[in-house]
């Protein structure tokens, strides 16, 4: 099972914790813009750069499900709770 963070934890070098919905917001516009990338890549005939911004793509869907994931393990422990952008 997936935890969250601990509330107003701080982290550290060895344990980092990060600000899930600004991560979720960067996935998001990496996995938008990658892909529009990858089509006009595809649609100018420059392959292997249509094929790395679909990598990229697929490694910002990745982020998001990881994402995903641990906001709806915080939400398990803190129902009802809102959180702003950078918490």
């Amino acid at each position: 099972m997936t935890r969250s963070q601990p509330r107003r934890a701080r982290g550290t070098v060895g344990h980092a914790y990060s600000a899930l919905n600004l991560r979720l917001t960067l996935a998001t516009f990496g996995l938008v813009t990658m892909t529009v990338f990858a089509v006009v890549a595809f649609w100018i005939h420059l392959a292997w750069l249509g094929v790395v911004c679909a990598i990229l793509a697929a490694v910002a869907v990745v982020d998001l499900v990881v994402i995903q994931r641990r906001r709806a393990a915080r939400h398990r422990e803190e129902p009802g709770a809102r959180h702003s952008l950078f918490e």
